[in-house]
């Protein structure tokens, strides 16, 4: 009998290991919103701004750093990722203002692009079997939910005892320690003729043509919305709309005695449920159909999103959305790059999910900015958090058409 391959590889160290650094440090943005806007009396929506085009760039950056891997090497597009990464963060440590810092978040977004999904799961998915490809998916995108998990608080804490600007040169060394890994990032599954006689222009074609690559690539825009607007504004909403924490309760006597702190923790427990969630996605998408999995989760989050404005926001309300919305999080991420990869095949997958991501960051940079933009205009965030609830819906709807079959045998 042959042996199974096994499912934890060098390759999944290396990935995961890079990918929870990169995604700490960008899930801790949102907790220097107050910070920064108070020191430089900016509105709202100008750091609000940065961190959308952040979030542009990214998506932008997600193709662009896909196909430089696949013409040069996955090693060399991630070196050169955190390169950029690394300077974006330095020079934004220097900016005192908003057009500075937008201008600087754009190396910031291309940074994680290039050491982010689009790079890494495409590494990941490679080196994986078929039969582990899915759950070895999830477990990288889980990692990245692992950094969410420190991110934000470590970010809450440094700021304690030293400077927003300190806390970003702290980052910057950061994400260029992560490069020690880089030996293990070696993706040995060979291609089979017909792929590696295949262009990428073809690929694009190919992949341009069928109407379920139009459909995934608008059902990821919701996911970005969402994901952008709670990891940049979530924060400040529960600093500012949440209930007191009343002294002898449970959250003041473990050490959460503001509201400050519950929206870091929020972002923190939201990781921590997201790591449980995604494993099961990728455990589901070896066994179901992926497309289904996509509109039951993206159905999922439009109910939570609801009931969460429609209730009064207490500390135990913003602590069981951060789980149910976390079990929701970053489970889009594998069956959304496992259908592409098993429509499309795994030869270009970093190019073909780059340019899905794109959407996804598009619905980045319209949840971030908004966020800032109609919070500056009325004064709270319901009317942005309605549209994200919309999306959401008309995400759910938009995956039932998809056609899930490998496009070579259709």
């Amino acid at each position: 009998m042959q042996k199974s391959a096994p499912l934890i590889t060098p390759v999944l160290i290396a990935g995961c290991t890079i990918l929870m650094i990169s995604f700490a440090i960008r899930a801790s943005f949102g907790v220097f919103q107050i910070p920064i806007a108070e020191e430089f009396n900016w509105p709202r929506a100008e750091f609000s701004l940065a961190i959308a085009i952040q979030n542009l760039a990214w998506g932008i950056g997600q193709p662009i750093f896909g196909a430089l891997a696949e013409k040069m090497g996955d090693r060399r597009a991630i070196v050169a990722g955190a390169l950029v990464y690394a300077a974006g963060l330095v020079l934004s440590s220097f900016a005192v203002s908003p057009q500075a810092h937008q201008a600087y978040e754009v190396l910031v977004g291309f940074g994680i692009a290039g050491t982010g999904f689009g790079v890494i799961l495409a590494v990941v998915g490679r080196a994986s079997s078929d039969e582990n490809r899915s759950m070895s998916l999830a477990i990288a995108t889980a990692a990245g939910s692992a950094g969410q998990v420190f991110g934000a608080p470590v970010a809450e804490w440094m700021l304690g005892f030293m400077t927003w600007q300190g806390v970003f040169v702290v980052f910057a060394v950061t994400i260029l320690a992560v490069l020690v890994m880089l030996p293990l990032m070696r993706a040995p599954a060979p291609a089979g003729r017909a792929v590696l006689e295949q262009s990428m222009g073809d690929a694009l074609q190919q992949a341009f043509r069928d109407p379920s690559y139009a459909l995934i690539f608008l059902g990821f825009f919701s996911c970005g919305y969402q994901l952008g607007f709670i990891t940049a504004h979530f924060p400040a909403l529960v600093t500012e709309m949440c209930g007191p924490i009343l002294p002898g309760g449970v959250l003041h006597n473990i050490g959460i005695t503001t509201t400050s702190a519950l929206g870091a923790v929020a972002i923190s427990l939201i990781g921590l449920a997201n790591i449980g969630g995604t494993l099961m996605a990728g455990w589901l998408g070896n066994r179901h159909s992926r497309k289904h999995l996509l509109a039951g989760i993206y159905a999922a989050r439009t109910v939570v999103a609801a009931a969460f404005m429609l209730t009064p926001i207490t500390p135990g309300t913003v602590l069981l959305f951060s789980v149910a919305m976390g079990s929701l999080w970053l489970a889009t991420v594998p069956l959304t790059s496992g259908l592409i990869a098993h429509i499309y095949g795994l030869r270009y997958m970093g190019t073909l999910y780059g340019i899905v991501f794109f959407s996804h960051q598009l619905g980045s940079f319209l949840g971030v900015w908004l966020g800032g933009r109609l919070y500056d205009l009325h004064g709270d965030y319901s009317l942005v958090w309605w549209i994200g609830v919309g999306v959401g819906a008309f995400s759910a709807l938009v995956h039932l058409p998809v056609r899930e079959r490998p496009l070579a045998a259709a």
